[in-house]
């Protein structure tokens, strides 16, 4: 039976996840809590707007197709104290910082990289890289374990590489390529209560290339990657969406009937089927 296995938001867009048992479906279909702070490449008086912000190499935020060093960075954060708390990997003591007036984070954070870095808050639908489609995105644990057998790395490790928010488990590798169909249309499933739409398979960036600790690079990952993708390929797959093979996880689209409905861990995940993606 296929079942909602694990569940990761990201507080601070590109930093480290926060593993949960339950998550709720709030604004725009995200999970909440979910990316509600992101590093911009800009002083804090400098205006930004996130529904045209740029997610690229050299875009609006700071995150890891900008610069390696966002890797290096540990992060917990406390939502009751409304604190940040930072250490580079390797060296340094934890320094905590106040979510609230982030002048001196912004401080830290702008030495750290070199450059102005101011971080932003909202609450509502946090900062998606898919602004079109921003539900949670999906991927199966065979899937990740798979794919780490590629590289000789561990599931902890493809975990933090691949950033997906919900993990399907008691399914096969590559099992969620069902969650999407052609242009036009989308795949829904029910995970416990809730109804999603699969819309679109992740085009990889070259964060999961790197270590998500140090932030070095694997030689040959996207050429190993494709030529291992285009092997398992399942048979039935057959989506004009999946136009290449540097795709994985499934970004997802969540009907506004939807919001406010919570998930769990342990879910029993089930394929609907096909619907207009307009309707």
């Amino acid at each position: 039976m296929a079942e909602l296995r694990r569940i990761a938001t990201h507080p601070v867009k590109s930093l480290d996840p926060v593993e949960r048992e339950t998550a709720r479906l709030v604004e725009h279909g995200a999970l909440d809590g979910d990316r509600e702070y992101a590093m911009v490449a800009a002083p804090a008086d400098a205006p930004h707007d996130p529904e045209t912000a740029s997610v690229g190499g050299r875009g609006d935020y700071v995150n890891g197709k900008r610069t390696a060093l966002v890797h290096r960075l540990r992060s917990t954060v406390d939502p009751d104290a409304g604190t940040l708390t930072l250490r580079e990997h390797g060296t340094g003591e934890p320094l905590t910082f106040d979510l609230d007036d982030r002048s001196a984070l912004n401080a830290w954070l702008s030495d750290y990289f070199g450059e102005p870095v101011s971080v932003r808050r909202r609450p509502a639908g946090g900062f998606p890289d898919d602004r079109q489609y921003a539900g949670p995105t999906v991927v199966s644990t065979a899937t990740l374990r798979e794919v780490a057998s590629w590289f000789d790395f561990d599931l902890d490790s493809a975990r933090r590489r691949f950033r997906a928010n919900l993990e399907i488990g008691g399914v096969p590798a590559f099992w969620e390529d069902r969650l999407y169909a052609d242009r036009g249309e989308a795949v829904a499933f029910r995970v416990g209560e809730a109804e999603l739409l699969g819309v679109n398979p992740c085009q990889r960036c070259v964060v999961p290339s790197r270590d998500p600790d140090t932030g070095e690079g694997t030689p040959g990952f996207r050429e190993t990657f494709i030529r291992r993708r285009r092997a398992t390929r399942p048979e039935w797959l057959d989506s004009d969406r999946y136009d290449h093979d540097f795709r994985l996880m499934v970004n997802t689209s969540v009907p506004e009937r939807q919001w406010g409905t919570t998930l769990r861990v342990g879910d029993e995940v089930e394929v609907l089927g096909v619907r207009s993606l307009s309707a």
